[in-house]
This record gives structure tokens, C-alpha cells and sequence, in this order.
């Protein structure tokens, strides 16, 4: 396998300096790729609090970098271009669960709720979730958030999808009620569209884990039936926390050219870092293989499947870095690749972790990321984020 790096290249940094006892997590971190409609390619960031009351938040800066020459330079803007988003085989174009559709968080006080179906407590900051049938719940806090395309109008339309799971539990949070379905959605060979995501949570014994749900539709995303669940199953000999983990989150997905589909999902949570496990389905998500630990650490996993078979994962956390599956499934992978220095024994400490991956051709590929620690004059740093091009052969 061969490997030829671009330089890493500046899109944005933080207007403030890094302060000790200053909490500014969620700020300039959190970046996404994207095609735009013009074919030029987007990197959008968070500029906000990391917090369910911040979802669907607009920003008073521009928290976007557009590039009209395959990521070497970057401009700073508002995120008002439409992305791309996913082509279905009609034609049609949607944007499913992405934080640019999830709707601003509704208040718990507005809503006469049904019988709550218990409390889970959150390992970071023992943030409480409330948990209700999702459905039981009110019809506007339901269903899959998702914005089509109208050709005519040419613009995104946001609207509701029809989720159709009658055991799963969604939850509130610090006073507000969230709607996200977060995960990755693929197009299947049979032109349906199988999406991996979470959270999702189940009473009874599942209740004190999350779990990730495979969820199928065949009518272009206006509604999704339940097809599979992603149970919490650590291996507790490689992880002493494994018990106390809120479960699983984060999945990452992809379709292989025979059908496979391979998921990676994270564990990490406030007990620490956790490991990233992988687990395969060739059923589109209805069964799963007992979920195996793929690393030791790592957050918000990425795949990319390159033209050329060769598989890429980006995570993080500490720090960011890159894998490659040479095989092209997922069995075998390289060392970590590491996108930023790690400093410190504090996985917060370089970077968020979060990343994005974007092909730009059958060889080639961006990867988005966030350095913490990008030097500022006189001793200071600050946040910033920044893209560099990979090119991988066989």
C-alpha cells in the first residue's frame, strides 16, 4: 500500500485563545465534509456549546470553509449553499439525521408527555435522560428528521419520516426534547436505503445500555422500519469499565460490493476511553455477528470505501488519526496514522477527535479534523480546523 500525504491546510481558527479553567468544548470542533450542489466541497463546524440545546442552533460567525479546488485553500462563510447530499436511484436527493436537518429541541414544559419509562444516567456529567415510548410521544417529537430535494424550488424541504420501532425509547435532556436519529445512511444494492444509528435504548434488562439500531426504507426515506438491532455486548476481559458504559453510540457503516455490511461503533464515554468495536451483517442489518473490539480507543468512527477497495476509518481521541483496510473489509487494518501530535495523557487535551472523510476520486480522499493546540503567538494557542489530502494505492 502506498502513501502520499498533503499538508495539512488551515480552514478556520478560534478567534480566543486557549485559557486554563475556561470551558469552551463544542467550540470549533466537530467538522463535516461535504459535496455542495456546484460540485465545490464544504467543511461545517460546530460554534457552540456541546449540549442538546445547542442542536439545530444557527451561529453568529461563519462556521463553514468552502473550497473550489479540491481542499487546498478554504473560504470562510455562512453555511447558506446547499450540500449534495445522498442520490437515491429515482434521482431524488436526501439529507437523513444530519445536524443541518435536526430540528431546534423542543421544551418539556411545552408538551403534556406520556408515563416516562425511566431515568438513565449519562456517564459524562451524570446528565439525567428521561426515557418515553417513542410511540406514545406527541407526533412532532417522532419519527426521522430528513430534508429532500425540490428540484423546482431548488432548495432543501425538511420533513418528518415515519419510524416505525414500537419497543424503542427516546429520551429528554436538560429540560428539552431532542428528535436525532444519528448514524450513517447507505444506499443498499436492492435500492433501498439502510440507515445505522443511535441512540436507542430498550426497557427491561437493556435499559441501562445504549444500543445501535439498523432501520430500512424502501420508499426513499419517507418512512424506516426496524430491521436489526446493534446490542451492547463489550468484552469486559479487554475493558474493566465495560459494565459501566452508557453502550453503544456513534456507529459508522458501509455497504461492501457484495452486500456485507460492516459497522463500527464507539464506547467511549465519561468512564474513559473505551474501545471501538466492529460487527458485520449480510443481511442488511437484520442479524449481526457478536460485535469484536477493533482498537482501544476512539470516537465518532468514519468510513470511507475508496473506488480502488481500499477501506478507510478515521477517528480519534486522543488526538486524530487514520486506518486502512487494505483487504477492503475491514479484517485486517494498519497502525493509527496520527493527524495531530498527542501532548497529553488527556484525550480532550489535542483535538476533539471528531473527523470527516470525502473521495475525490478513486484514489484520493480528504480527512477533516480539529487541532486544539495550533500555536498562537507568545506562547498561546487555539482551536482550529483542518483538512488534509490523502492519496492511497493498493
Amino acid at each position: 500500500m502506498r502513501l502520499e500525504w498533503g499538508d495539512p491546510v488551515l480552514v478556520a481558527e478560534s478567534p480566543f485563545c486557549n485559557e486554563p479553567g475556561v470551558d469552551r468544548w463544542g467550540y470549533y470542533q466537530f467538522p463535516v465534509l461535504d459535496r455542495l450542489m456546484d460540485g465545490r466541497i464544504a467543511v461545517t463546524f460546530h460554534i457552540n456549546k456541546d449540549s442538546a440545546r445547542a442542536y439545530g442552533k444557527g451561529t453568529d460567525e461563519p462556521n463553514r470553509g468552502v473550497s473550489a479546488d479540491g481542499g487546498m485553500t478554504w473560504t470562510r462563510a455562512f453555511p447558506t449553499d446547499a450540500v449534495a447530499g445522498l442520490v437515491l436511484p429515482d434521482g431524488q436527493r436526501v439529507r437523513v439525521g444530519t445536524a443541518d436537518v435536526t430540528p431546534r429541541p423542543a421544551l418539556v414544559a411545552d408538551y403534556q408527555l406520556p408515563p416516562t419509562r425511566g431515568t438513565a444516567i449519562g456517564s459524562y456529567g451524570q446528565q439525567p435522560y428521561v426515557t418515553y415510548l417513542h410511540r406514545e410521544l406527541p407526533a412532532e417529537l417522532q419519527g426521522v428528521p430528513l430534508a429532500r430535494w425540490d428540484a423546482a424550488a431548488q432548495c432543501w424541504q425538511t420533513e418528518r419520516a415515519r419510524l416505525d420501532d414500537p419497543d424503542l425509547l427516546r429520551a429528554s435532556a436538560e429540560g428539552v426534547f431532542p428528535v436525532v436519529w444519528w448514524g450513517d445512511v447507505n444506499l443498499a444494492p436492492d435500492g433501498s436505503l439502510i440507515g445505522v444509528v443511535y441512540p436507542a435504548r430498550l426497557e427491561g434488562t437493556e435499559f441501562a445500555h445504549w444500543h445501535c439500531g439498523c432501520y430500512r426504507s424502501v420508499d426513499g426515506g419517507r418512512s424506516w422500519q426496524l430491521a436489526g438491532r446493534i446490542l451492547y455486548r463489550p468484552d469486559s476481559t479487554i475493558d474493566c469499565h465495560a459494565a459501566q458504559r452508557d453502550g453503544f453510540s456513534e456507529p459508522a457503516s458501509v455497504i461492501l460490493p457484495d452486500g456485507e455490511l460492516v459497522a463500527v461503533l464507539r464506547t467511549t464515554d465519561g468512564n474513559g476511553d473505551g474501545p471501538l468495536y466492529l460487527c458485520r451483517s449480510v443481511d442488511l442489518g437484520v442479524t449481526w455477528t457478536p460485535p469484536k473490539i477493533l482498537r482501544r480507543n476512539g470516537v465518532l468512527p468514519r468510513l470511507l470505501r475508496l473506488a480502488n477497495g481500499i477501506l478507510v476509518m478515521s477517528t480519534g481521541r486522543p488526538g486524530a488519526d487514520l486506518s486502512f483496510s487494505s483487504d477492503g473489509r475491514g479484517e485486517t487494518w494498519s497502525e493509527p496514522h496520527l493527524l495531530v501530535p498527542i501532548t497529553s495523557d488527556y484525550n480532550q487535551h489535542d483535538s476533539c477527535g471528531y473527523t470527516s472523510l470525502l473521495a475525490l476520486d478513486d484514489n484520493a480522499f480528504l480527512v477533516a479534523y480539529s487541532w486544539f493546540q495550533k500555536p498562537a503567538g507568545h506562547g498561546g494557542t487555539r482551536k482550529a480546523i483542518y483538512v488534509r489530502r490523502v492519496r492511497v494505492q493498493p
